[in-house]
């Protein structure tokens, strides 16, 4: 049996509503490096988004340096880029980095080549964005199924070519193959059926960044990434390690963790580790008067705070006065009762709104009538070509 520590979404320099998030980060290293340790791992993957942005801050690109380089140490590390990274930048000197045993895999053109671990072939699919993609997979439709099931075809060709003929509508292999050489593909994308949160930008608008869980069939493990709730997809083969901090309100009720992963010998089992929780999060909802008097909040004063004030008239200094009592209260929103209530607060009317509705939504604030099919086309196209122009930075 092999080893493997499964994580993904450090994404490194991001901050929590305007708060860094450095020192927790770092925290997770250390704990992610002496988890590897512990428990003695044959090697170790990262499933993309290791930065928040294309262009990291300086403090940042140090951190990651100094996690991959721990982790190398400890065992063979393979790294796949995501949606949020520069595939150029994150890229840069792979080969170098291949001698020190940091396998980045940032390049289509490499898709179908397997690094070995421990008797494990370990096939990383970088983050695909269709428009940058298809031509180079030889993939016509405009869809992230569509370059994920390029990418897997040339998986499954160099399996065959290993004697492992991996069928892509089943997980099954030639017979005599089964559990000889365990399968794992690394990938980062949104497979249906998952679930998100508000922290993850959406890959694409209405539904074609879905992948169908059966896109990875002929794998043992799927290390995926991208989504930022631990979960399980398709058959219970694929799994989103979840990010390593939560980004948002959303995450509150989700427990953190990396996934030990063995494979080998037909089988796969995962034991989930939790990730020590620096600062809880709180949703309060009341009167600032409430909020501020309410005893039963005591044990809410240490966390990441959103408020959602009821007033039926909007107080005055009322994030000032929060963090009196709610350091760090880091959203405020109001939602007036009363007779002030009719005039919802524009963040309660929008959240939770997909992109389709959100541009809807906005036409039609700004001109007074709602968009038509052409229009909401060039919208989206807009979307699309943003998401191209950061993966290329």
């Amino acid at each position: 049996m092999a080893r493997f520590l499964h994580t993904a979404d450090w994404h490194l320099g991001r901050a929590f509503h305007g708060e860094d998030l450095l020192r927790e980060q770092a925290a997770f290293v250390d704990f992610v490096v002496d988890v590897a340790r512990a428990q003695a791992v044959d090697g170790i993957l990262l499933a993309g988004d290791v930065y928040d942005r294309a262009l990291p801050p300086v403090d940042a690109v140090r951190l990651a340096s100094e996690a991959l380089a721990r982790l190398s140490e400890v065992a063979p590390v393979v790294v796949i880029s995501g949606n949020h990274d520069s595939a150029a930048r994150l890229g840069f000197g792979a080969e170098l980095f291949a001698r020190a045993r940091v396998h980045v895999a940032t390049d289509p053109a490499a898709i179908g080549m397997p690094v070995s671990i421990a008797g494990t072939l370990v096939y990383p699919l970088p983050y695909l964005e269709p428009d940058l993609v298809r031509a180079p997979l030889g993939v016509e439709e405009r869809s992230h199924a569509a370059v994920i099931g390029a990418a897997m075809a040339r998986v499954r060709g160099d399996l065959a070519a290993r004697g492992l003929h991996a069928d892509a509508a089943t997980t099954t292999r030639a017979p005599g193959d089964t559990g000889a050489t365990p399968v794992i593909v690394m990938a980062h994308a949104f497979v249906s059926g998952a679930a998100g949160s508000e922290s993850e930008r959406d890959l694409a608008v209405g539904g074609a960044a879905h992948v169908p869980p059966g896109a990875f069939a002929g794998a043992d493990y799927v290390a995926l990434g991208h989504l930022h709730g631990p979960q399980t997809v398709g058959a219970g083969t694929g799994r989103y390690a979840g990010s390593p901090l939560a980004f948002s309100f959303s995450e509150a009720t989700q427990r953190k963790s990396v996934a030990i992963v063995e494979v080998g010998e037909g089988a796969v089992g995962v034991e989930l580790l939790p990730v020590p929780v620096p600062r809880k999060l709180a949703s309060l909802r009341g009167t600032l008067d409430e909020l501020l008097a309410d005893p039963r909040l005591r044990d809410r004063e240490a966390d990441w705070v959103q408020a959602t004030l009821t007033d039926p008239v909007r107080p005055s200094d009322a994030m000032e006065r929060l963090r009196a009592r709610f350091p760090h209260a880091v959203v405020l929103a109001f939602d007036p009762q009363g007779d002030a209530g009719s005039a919802r607060d524009s963040y309660q009317r929008l959240r939770g709104l997909d992109d389709d509705e959100l541009l809807r939504r906005f036409v039609a604030d700004v001109r007074g009538s709602g968009a038509d099919d052409d229009e909401l086309s060039l919208l989206r196209d807009a979307l699309t070509a943003r998401r191209v122009a950061e993966a290329v930075a």
